[in-house]
């Protein structure tokens, strides 16, 4: 199983009521996961608010290209329905060129109603927006000709393609039960976020499960988990930190979570979703080695957010060196 770290890129002040220069932390943090021997760096796509406030994925992974060499750097997720498919295709192929081939790609239909009012798109049609851009999207990387507009427009193929033939590694982010045969089916690899979805770690191990059994015949898939991480002396202060990221997502109407919180209101806090097993907090080797429940279970990667909820860097840079090394060396 591989260890990486993943960032919402949520923000929020700093300590002193000023305001914090997260895109920039992001950077460091890449170089940090790097040197504590991560295997990648994701981050999320958001727009319109505080609790994400990276829009463009690759100008990011692009900055934290340049300040690393091995690491791979990801989108956790480019949301499709918001985007021309000809532009991701563009411009993620432009991306994995300049990262050496060191691009993954996550891709979803997005999920807060924020912002597809703010695009003023229909959440209603956001499946089929979904199917018609990846279909397009993989088609441009593998050099076929493609229609920006559809007939009201020329065949076009793009002219820079990326390194990772026929496309750089793909995942699809799931939040509902019944999406993960679905994904299965199409052959993809799987992102799952379970602290807003599943119960507990037996219900995750059940999903993940079902996912493999609808792969097809033959074809490798692997499945990504996000989950809170901590390794330090100082949990008390990550379990705070945990608290205000998830007061934040139900503000920000994040509707998966919101289902689950009012199903079982325990969930709206840090305390139920540390004892759910999603949020690992205690000292590098105790949570290392509570990481392998969760290879165990069939997760190949484990995504930590360790920045999450106003984390100050230089204790979140500390966590991830604490944990690489304990993940290592276990």
């Amino acid at each position: 199983m591989k260890l990486s770290a993943f960032s919402v890129v949520d923000d929020y002040p700093g300590a002193d009521g000023a305001p914090t220069d997260r895109v920039r932390e992001v950077v460091d943090l890449a170089e940090a996961a790097e040197t504590a021997g991560l295997s990648s760096l994701w981050v999320a796509e958001h727009h319109f608010h505080a609790g994400g406030v990276c829009p463009s994925p690759p100008v990011l992974l692009a900055a934290c290209g340049a300040r690393t060499r091995r690491l791979r750097l990801g989108a956790l997720v480019s949301v499709l329905p918001f985007h021309r498919p000809i532009d991701v295709a563009e411009e993620y192929a432009l991306l994995d060129r300049l990262l050496g081939g060191r691009l993954n790609l996550g891709v979803g239909s997005g999920y807060l109603p924020t912002e597809f009012e703010g695009f003023g798109v229909d959440p209603a049609g956001k499946r089929e927006r979904f199917e018609a851009g990846l279909a397009t999207i993989l088609a441009a990387f593998a050099g076929k000709e493609v229609r920006v507009d559809g007939d009201r427009s020329a065949p076009v193929r793009i002219n820079v393609r990326p390194v990772q033939q026929p496309h750089p590694p793909l995942w699809v982010a799931v939040q509902r039960r019944e999406a993960v045969a679905y994904v299965a089916r199409r052959g993809f690899s799987v992102a799952l976020v379970p602290y807003a979805t599943v119960a507990d770690v037996a219900e995750l191990e059940a999903e993940i499960r079902e996912f493999r059994e609808n792969l097809p015949r033959g074809r490798t898939a692997e499945v990504a988990v996000a989950l809170h991480l901590y390794a330090g002396p100082t949990p008390d202060r990550a379990r705070t930190a945990l608290q205000r990221y998830l007061d934040s997502r139900l503000a920000f109407q994040s509707a998966f979570y919101r289902d689950k919180v009012a199903k079982d209101p325990r969930h709206a806090h840090a305390e139920a979703i540390e004892e759910s097993g999603f949020a690992l907090f205690g000292p590098p080797g105790e949570v290392a080695g509570r990481l392998h429940r969760f290879a165990r279970a069939g997760v190949d990667e484990v995504v930590g957010l360790f920045d999450f909820g106003g984390l100050p860097p230089a204790e979140v840079h500390a966590s991830v060196r604490r944990l690489g090394e304990a993940f290592r060396s276990g």
